[in-house]
């Protein structure tokens, strides 16, 4: 055990320095350049400008998620509270639903019981609904639905998230819970992904007693099932 620990220690050192090394790389560089060319076009500076602000967004994003997914391995045992799931949800859907229209998307949800309460991180539940539906929207094309369902399934809270997108190849389902795991590197980069979010979500229903699934079908979308048990209900 203290072995495999060993090495997923190891293989996250490396991947974690994989990942900032790429956008530090194109930082550098397009600084190198503008400081080397006084007399580059503003078009072209401005291009570069957008470059490095963009890595810079990338960077700040992966720092981020990389300190959540440490406080929560850590800090499983943090701070909990008598938490409404409908009520984080629409600060969420606040959240998203502008995105959703921007692509015109249709976003909608359905709750069988607007009072459900769980024991939580009130953190941990938005990071739960933010992850799962803003992965949701940025892997569904446009003029397509993202649908939201929570209800009470033998006792326990299910919450599902299902989209209409591009879906998930049948050999990778097994293995998009794991850190920086990405079933298309380019397409993850370009809609902001940073590898981790699905990691995340994965490590807060594990923190309260739950499991994570998905079903998916290669071009016709995919739906992810959180089942949070009784014991955390109040």
């Amino acid at each position: 055990e203290k072995v495999r620990l060993e090495n997923m220690r190891s293989d996250f050192v490396a991947n974690v320095s994989h990942e900032l090394k790429t956008p530090l790389t194109s930082i550098s560089g397009f600084v190198e350049t503008l400081k080397l060319n006084e007399d580059i076009d503003p078009q072209t500076r401005n291009r570069f400008l957008g470059i490095i602000e963009s890595e810079s967004n990338r960077l700040k994003r992966l720092i981020e998620d990389i300190l959540l997914l440490s406080f929560i391995e850590n800090k499983e045992n943090s701070l909990v509270d008598s938490v409404n799931i409908y009520e984080v949800f629409i600060e969420i859907y606040d959240m998203t639903s502008y995105i959703a229209k921007s692509k015109n998307i249709k976003l909608t949800y359905e709750f069988s019981d607007k009072s459900i309460k769980v024991c939580s991180n009130r953190d941990y539940i938005k990071q739960v609904f933010l992850n799962l539906i803003d992965n949701a929207i940025k892997y569904t094309p446009e003029n397509k639905e993202v649908h939201v369902h929570v209800s009470s399934l033998d006792g326990n809270i299910c919450i599902s998230v299902k989209d209409t997108g591009v879906g998930i190849p049948e050999e990778d389902i097994e293995r998009i819970f794991e850190r920086f795991y990405r079933v298309d590197k380019a397409r993850s980069r370009d809609v902001g992904g940073t590898g981790l979010g699905l990691a995340i979500t994965k490590h807060i229903v594990k923190s309260l007693g739950g499991n994570i699934r998905v079903k998916s079908e290669l071009g016709k979308g995919s739906e992810f099932i959180v089942i949070i048990p009784q014991k955390n209900f109040l």
